[in-house]
């Protein structure tokens, strides 16, 4: 396991799946982790659970100076920033583009969009001024294909993935490490909204087709290794069985 202790990690989404397991598995490796999502009292429960070394605050990434303030919060409650993980995403709606609402289709862009944009503008300048970071930016699959009734949530991913490649360009000269990961199709709550909409082949997987939460987790702690270098500025996908491998999964 890739040792944190001292390091100080930014989790976004950090309410359930990916991001809840992330959290314990960080707090495990032992860092400091700073629990970021709208549900207040869910985080603050999690931060119950991993201790001391967790802190929970309530932001809606959306607005970048909610964002802003969550990370000078986790600078005054730790003393800096070293990891920031983009995890926060919404799946719906999920509809076809002449039938879809508007204003639910700018939502899905303001929060997987504009929300990885601005954490990443928010931890950019902190970890610039310490000298280096880590930023690891949740991809997926359906930002490089589209799917029947997904539009929202494709064209959010697809700019997202772009935002990372982006701040690789842009801060990998400044001590930056920065890079997507796509974990594929996870045991979570998305998945079940998915499956209740009925509408194209990821719909009609089987609940036991879909990886557990902790394998995103435990690569994302991977990704913080010297070992995923290779990658910086690129996606990592967790559907490849060499990174299985070197993450230690089983497959």
């Amino acid at each position: 396991m890739t040792d944190m202790s001292g390091k100080t990690v930014l989790i976004t989404g950090a309410s359930r799946g990916i991001g809840e397991a992330a959290a314990h598995v960080f707090a495990e490796a032992g860092a400091n982790v700073a629990l970021i999502a709208r549900s207040e009292e869910r985080i603050a429960e999690i931060a119950g659970q991993i201790g001391k070394q967790a802190i929970a605050v309530p932001c809606d990434i959306s607005r970048f100076w909610e964002i802003e303030a969550a990370v000078r919060a986790c600078g005054e409650a730790f003393g800096g920033l070293d990891v920031f993980i983009g995890n926060a995403g919404v799946i719906e709606p999920i509809s076809h583009i002449a039938t879809a609402d508007p204003e639910e289709w700018g939502h899905t862009i303001d929060v997987n969009l504009k929300g990885v944009f601005n954490g990443v503008r928010a931890a950019m300048p902190v970890m610039i001024a310490a000298g280096g970071g880590t930023i690891l930016n949740v991809s997926s699959g359906a930002a490089h294909s589209p799917l029947e009734a997904w539009s929202a949530y494709c064209a959010s991913k697809a700019g997202a993935a772009m935002v990372t490649r982006s701040a690789h360009l842009e801060g990998a000269d400044k001590g930056l490490r920065v890079m997507g990961l796509s974990p594929g199709t996870v045991a979570t709550r998305m998945q079940r909204e998915i499956k209740a909409s009925g509408i194209n082949p990821v719909s009609e997987l089987a609940w036991e087709d879909h990886i557990p939460a902790d394998w995103p987790a435990r690569c994302l702690l991977w990704m913080c290794s010297p070992e995923a270098d290779p990658y910086l500025g690129r996606e990592i996908s967790l559907r490849d069985e060499g990174i299985r491998r070197s993450v230690g999964l089983n497959t």
